[in-house]
């Protein structure tokens, strides 16, 4: 972001589909994928005389998260209509939660570049989903499989400043549900989408100024862009304007951000609450929710990703910033779980899972989840690492067999390949260590000299020598050996 005097004030509405297997108002099947307009009901598509029957697992799987972050569970919420017209939405009209949602207040705790941070919630809110518009070349079509999908949205209070703190809020919430198992929150299928309110104002100025609102983001990349784009895009007009009113200044409006041209487009002026014409939806009874109702699902909550951050820490001796990234994403941690059963090296299970593997399947397009490398091979690598088996440097070799054939055993590619096998005898390495030592004079003067860099520069001779198959620790004390005789 530009601009040192200005402060942004974000805050964001989070649009969670929840993985029931029906729809929220009727028994159409909640799934993604299917041919259009299959999955419906005569609910879906706005039937006159149709009636809604709410479905209970979205009332617990709602619960469920209010509880995870921390809010009050409303014991009497109620459903309101509000009103719009788009092809998209068959009886012209959404199902949501305007007056008494079921959801009030809470917080979202995300780590952001390793620190945790604390961010307020307003509520959030059950609601039912539109439709999908499909644009061919010379015409679109209408698929209402979506049409009734239950929805969740989570409204923040304004209260981000960066779009790096909106992503990693958005990340955290993305975890929970995942940790809830109460949605898939795929992106690239619509499960989890953001719209963004962003306003900028001088440092120190209290008000809010006008806001912008940016519709229907589904990737954290696209978030952050379409944040700074729009924060920097405010401040130049204020500080074209200096004199003129902040409400002409920017006025308030509907915006989405457009990838190829990097910026955000005006899509319609800002509607007023009033423009939705709210009112209680007749067709359903309110929600009424005991506290036993309550209890009982607090008594089965799993462990929360923030929770796993802190054990991680704490137990582990993980990075916060290692921790953050296992702890993102469920099936990663599960993971590595799953990995430490049999190896008990937290830290090197880590780092061969975020950093070595990772790095080595970037390129591809898959991660660790996807390419299927059994989890139990990578703890047997560490393992073999661990108990001197191999070196570090025959395990990167090692690494990169597994890559090739990913349902290989590591142990097996280190037999199979005599390159792999490590030199562990002092007899075999011994002659190297003179080797080196004849051929590094200055290096053993600058060793006696106290310069620690010559040691390193002498191990790393022989490690050479050996193509990475010597023990180190069997290699340091050779040369320590025979330099203490030499002394």
């Amino acid at each position: 972001m530009k601009h040192e005097h200005w402060e942004a004030v974000i805050g964001l509405e989070i649009h969670v589909q929840l993985n029931t297997r029906s729809k929220l108002f009727s028994s159409a099947p909640n799934r993604f994928g299917d041919e259009p307009n299959v999955n419906i009901t005569e609910v879906c598509t706005g039937q006159p005389g149709a009636l809604p029957v709410l479905n209970e697992e979205a009332i617990r799987k709602a619960v469920q998260f209010g509880l995870a972050v921390g809010s009050k569970i409303a014991k009497y919420s109620t459903f309101d209509r509000k009103s719009y017209f788009y092809p998209d939405s068959p009886r012209n009209f959404q199902i949501t939660q305007f007056e008494n949602p079921i959801i009030v207040g809470g917080e979202i705790i995300a780590e952001v570049d390793g620190v945790a941070r604390t961010f307020p919630l307003s509520h959030a809110h059950l609601e039912d989903d539109a439709g999908m518009l499909k644009h061919f070349s010379h015409f679109a079509g209408v698929d209402y499989n979506r049409a009734g999908v239950p929805l969740i949205e989570i409204v923040s209070k304004p209260c981000m400043h960066t779009p790096r703190e909106a992503s990693s809020y958005a990340r955290a919430v993305k975890a929970i549900f995942q940790y809830l198992d109460a949605s898939d929150c795929n992106m690239e299928e619509g499960s989890l989408r953001f719209d963004a309110n962003i306003s900028v104002r001088p440092k120190g100025e209290k008000e809010l100024r006008n806001k912008i609102e940016i519709k229907n983001m589904n990737s954290f990349a696209f978030l952050e862009l379409a944040i700074e784009s729009e924060v920097n895009r405010q401040i130049e007009l204020y500080t074209m304007q200096p004199h003129a009113s902040p409400g002409k200044v920017i006025e308030s409006g509907t915006y989405r951000w457009d990838p190829e041209k990097k910026r955000t487009v005006l899509m319609r002026k800002k509607e007023k609450a009033e423009d939705y014409r709210y009112f209680p939806e007749p067709d359903l009874v309110p929600i009424l929710i005991t506290e036993a109702y309550i209890e009982k699902i607090k008594e089965k909550l799993p462990e929360l990703p923030h929770h796993r951050f802190n054990r991680y820490v704490k137990e582990f001796g993980l990075s916060e910033y290692s921790a953050s990234l296992l702890t993102l994403e469920k099936a990663l941690a599960d993971y590595f779980e799953e990995c430490l059963h049999s190896c008990p090296h937290p830290r090197a299970l880590c780092n061969w899972i975020t950093v070595e593997f990772t790095g080595r399947l970037k390129e591809s397009g898959h991660t660790l989840l996807s390419f299927g490398i059994p989890p139990a091979h990578i703890a047997l690598l560490v393992e073999m690492i661990e108990k001197g088996t191999i070196t570090g440097r025959i395990a990167k070799s090692v690494a990169d067999d597994m890559v090739k054939m990913p349902g290989k055993d590591p142990a097996k590619i280190v037999k199979e390949n005599p390159d792999y096998q490590p030199m562990g005898d002092a007899h075999s390495i011994e002659p190297l260590v003179e080797q080196v030592l004849k051929e590094n004079p200055e290096s053993i003067a600058d060793f006696k000299a106290g310069r620690t860099k010559a040691f390193a520069f002498l191990v790393g001779q022989v490690m050479k020598l050996t193509r990475g198959k010597a023990d180190p620790t069997l290699v340091n004390a050779l040369l320590h050996k025979k330099l203490d005789a030499n002394s």
